[in-house]
């Protein structure tokens, strides 16, 4: 059996918070490498990152920060009770219960076992009560170590923070009709109801949950007693399977034969859906499930009778379909979220291919581009080119640039230029994706493929891409033959959506799109003075709107699929949506400055880290701002984004570079056009926002 996990000496109570998350996770680490058990700066780093990828602030007031890592010696809890209360993520309000747990990175089973447990107590009411009333540290420590290794004689009362935390714990590992929320189930069934609302028996439903968190220690235990706790609130029957550190209890054959639904509460993908095929799927993330358990288990009610509920595929491979796009969702809005899976993917293609061409032109000049591909294959580091010929609007002229410069620029260009080109390919593959999983890739990329083939750049990317998701995705809910079953997503359903999606764009979508680009590629580059302004203020209106949203997102993308023309009218579009899309976390930064009073201090920390966030244009930056006070944030921010979006279109300011605020400084032109538009949208919007939280303020005092 391991040492004690927790003593009296890592035990605090009634601390004064020293600061934000960031200082109580610091006085954590301090208490529990004072006992040896860690070292000091490889724990708080481990706490902190792992506080980074995922807030790790709870419903009911507590937090509970934890990592495994090397600098862990011995596993330990420590445990903060703050006087006031720090805010660590959590929708449902700042935690004043911080429960820090350090594990080494060779964490055996039985210590994950035992931190399974206490994840589990963590999520009922009265535990937390108790941690609370406790006026000893030594009264904490028994508390936490009774749920973790009770004593095997103990019987505890109903209703008592032990026996809260051992009651339906081995719902995860029983038969099926042998768990605590089967029994229950057996129960309403004998008085002739439900949860469902059922008057059988045997229409009562049988649900499996898998929960899963990126660490495995604390949130997929409590997801897990949550959603085993709604179960047995509403009379139905529930099996678990955690698939945390601690190790997997799979499913038996029994309980996946008698599934009505399956829920999947997890942020990381999860083993062996194919074990479900066909079943009535609810997903969500695992944090989802700690917060509103009986919503999910409503859903997975709810689902199990209705024919038309999102089911686990029946292809192998296509199981990731949708997976990140929830549980039971609209049409809508499962193509909005396939069309941001195709955006996110490319974004890479586009800032490598992007910024290589960007530097492509800032060692070898401008005129590369007419060259770059000869010089690249026909020379080498000992074969320099010289001055190289190529035809310009005035007649054959030479390269402004010679040697190595030349050279290394022309190799940059080309390696750039050819990431440029999977664009449209990438953002169509992609889509296909997010709609069916691995079935739709092949037939995506090939759509767009056929995309820029007959000139419908990005627009038949887009078309290309939901086609294919939507026709791989239906042959996925086909039952063929147990023979074909394994060729179908490999080999028949990529080949039969190929045909279909690449025979409409060739034979009859593809000249009509073609020729809606070329008019929107002619209007573009013909706009001048006012036309060219009001673009611009269109511009940073979208970019402003939803702050890295769907709207956002849209924006970005015309913006970066016109970079493929390398005209002067697409760089200056991009210019405008890259320094719109600034102003809103430098806005908000610098009205934290201003007038200080105004914010809380949690906000006036986001302004410090929005300086940083804004000069590299992340958006998202500014997202905290507007979501504590969106009436009056947003359209201070669409305000702005409108003023540098029309700025940058007057002065004539273009970007080559696809991403990276001030830092791709290299690639802008004039820079100083640039710097400019950002300042004036900057100052415009952080003025407005100040003066309508002051103005409301203001009306707020009057009214107390």
């Amino acid at each position: 059996m391991p040492g004690s996990l927790m003593t009296p000496e890592l035990v605090r109570l009634e601390v004064d918070p020293p600061g934000d998350k960031h200082a109580v996770i610091g006085l954590m680490a301090d208490l529990i490498s004072a006992t040896g058990r860690a070292d000091r700066d490889g724990l708080e780093a481990g706490l902190l990152k792992r506080e980074e990828s995922f807030a790790t602030g709870m419903p009911g007031g507590f937090a509970i920060p934890h990592c495994r890592t090397d600098a862990v010696h011995e596993a330990a809890l420590g445990f903060l009770r703050l006087s006031e209360p720090v805010d660590f993520g959590s929708a449902d309000g700042p935690a004043d219960l911080i429960i820090g747990i350090a594990a080494p990175a060779g964490t055996d089973d039985q210590h994950l076992k035992l931190l399974a447990q206490l994840s589990r107590a963590l999520i009922r009411p009265e535990f937390l009560a108790d941690l609370r009333a406790a006026r000893e540290p030594h009264e904490v420590s028994d508390l936490v170590m009774g749920v973790i290794e009770p004593e095997p004689s103990a019987q505890p009362a109903a209703g008592t923070s032990a026996g809260s935390a051992t009651a339906g714990s081995s719902t995860a590992d029983a038969p099926a009709g042998g768990s605590a929320a089967g029994a229950v189930a057996a129960e309403s069934a004998a008085a002739g109801t439900d949860a469902a609302g059922t008057t059988e028996a045997g229409d009562a439903p049988v649900l499996l949950a898998i929960t899963s968190c990126p660490t495995g220690i604390a949130h997929t235990y409590m997801a897990a007693e949550s959603l085993e706790n709604a179960a047995k609130d509403k009379g139905v029957e529930l099996h678990v399977e955690t698939q945390g550190s601690g190790g997997i209890t799979p499913f038996t054959d029994e309980q996946i034969a008698a599934a009505s639904a399956l829920i999947i509460a997890a942020d990381v993908n999860v083993s062996g859906r194919e074990r479900f095929a066909g079943v009535p799927l609810v997903e969500h993330p695992v944090k989802r499930a700690i917060s509103h358990g009986p919503q999910m288990i409503d859903e997975a009610v709810a689902a199990s009778s209705d024919p038309s509920a999102r089911r686990v595929p029946t292809a192998s491979g296509s199981s990731e379909s949708a997976s990140g796009s929830g549980g039971q969702q609209s049409w809508p809005k499962r193509i909005q979220a396939a069309v941001m899976t195709g955006v996110s993917y490319m974004i890479p293609f586009v800032a490598a291919g992007g910024l290589l061409m960007a530097l492509g032109f800032l060692i070898a000049g401008f005129d590369v581009a007419f060259v770059a591909q000869d010089v690249a294959t026909g020379y080498s580091l000992t074969s320099l080119p010289d001055h190289m010929p190529y035809e310009a609007a005035t007649g054959q002229t030479l390269t402004e640039r010679s040697g190595l410069a030349l050279y290394l620029g022309a190799v940059f260009f080309t390696v750039g230029d050819l990431g440029m080109g999977f664009l449209v390919a990438a953002l169509s593959g992609y889509i296909a994706y997010g709609l069916a999983g691995r079935p739709g890739i092949a037939p995506g990329f090939i759509g767009g493929a056929v995309s820029v083939l007959v000139g419908a750049g990005f627009l038949g990317g887009l078309i290309t891409g939901l086609l294919a998701g939507l026709v791989a995705l239906w042959f996925t809910t086909l039952k063929p033959p147990r023979w074909l079953a394994g060729l179908m997503p490999v080999v028949i359903i990529p080949l039969l959506t190929t045909l279909v999606v690449g025979g409409l764009m060739l034979m009859f979508l593809g000249r009509p799109l073609a020729s809606l680009m070329t008019a929107l590629q002619d209007g573009l580059t013909g706009m001048s003075g006012s036309s060219a302004i009001l673009l611009g203020v269109i511009i940073g209106l979208m970019m402003c709107f939803d702050l890295g949203g769907p709207v956002n997102k849209a924006a970005y993308l015309f913006a970066t699929a016109g970079l493929s023309q390398g005209t002067e009218a697409s760089f200056q579009i991009m210019a405008a949506v890259m320094a719109a899309g600034m102003v809103p976390p430098l806005a908000m930064a610098l009205s934290t400055v201003v007038r200080r009073k105004l914010y809380t201090p949690v906000e006036r920390e986001n302004g410090t880290t929005a300086w940083l966030l804004g000069a590299a244009f992340i958006t998202e930056g500014s997202i905290p701002f507007a979501a504590a006070d969106p009436l009056r944030v947003i359209p201070s921010m669409m305000t702005g984004g409108a003023v540098t979006g029309a700025l940058i279109m007057a002065l004539g300011v273009g970007s080559q570079a696809p991403h990276g605020g001030i830092f791709v400084a290299f690639a802008i032109s004039p820079i100083w056009g640039f710097i400019l538009a950002i300042l004036a949208g900057t100052v415009v919007a952080a003025a407005v926002v100040t003066l309508l939280k002051e103005s409301s303020s203001r009306k707020q005092a009057v009214a107390a």
